[in-house]
């Protein structure tokens, strides 16, 4: 089954309340600039891991992300199965808050 964001926020919050918190501050610290929502992270997050190959035969153990100047960094640990291997992705950072548009 591939992950969803449902499935990348729990990661995330099994990681501990901070590594939610920072893709809420991330959203919010933005302000008036666009930037996606929590949610919609983490719905790309899924989808970026899926295309990876971490959907199929892999469990999302947990998440953790931190900001880092004006990006939100990402850090997934995946057990395959069945060997039960531990493996976790290389840091990825790349949901900056959109320049705004206009003159």
């Amino acid at each position: 089954m591939s992950l969803n964001g449902g499935a990348v926020r729990a990661a995330l919050e099994r990681a501990g309340d901070e590594h939610w918190r920072a893709l809420v501050e991330h959203h919010e610290g933005a302000y008036p600039r666009p930037c996606p929502t929590p949610g919609a992270i983490a719905h790309y997050e899924a989808e970026r891991l899926n295309a990876l190959g971490y959907g199929e035969g892999w469990d999302l153990v947990e998440s953790h992300a931190k900001r880092v100047g004006d990006k939100v960094e990402f850090v997934h640990g995946l057990r395959q199965r069945p060997s039960d291997e531990l493996t976790w992705t290389e840091p990825f950072a790349n949901y900056e808050p959109e320049a705004k548009a206009g003159p």
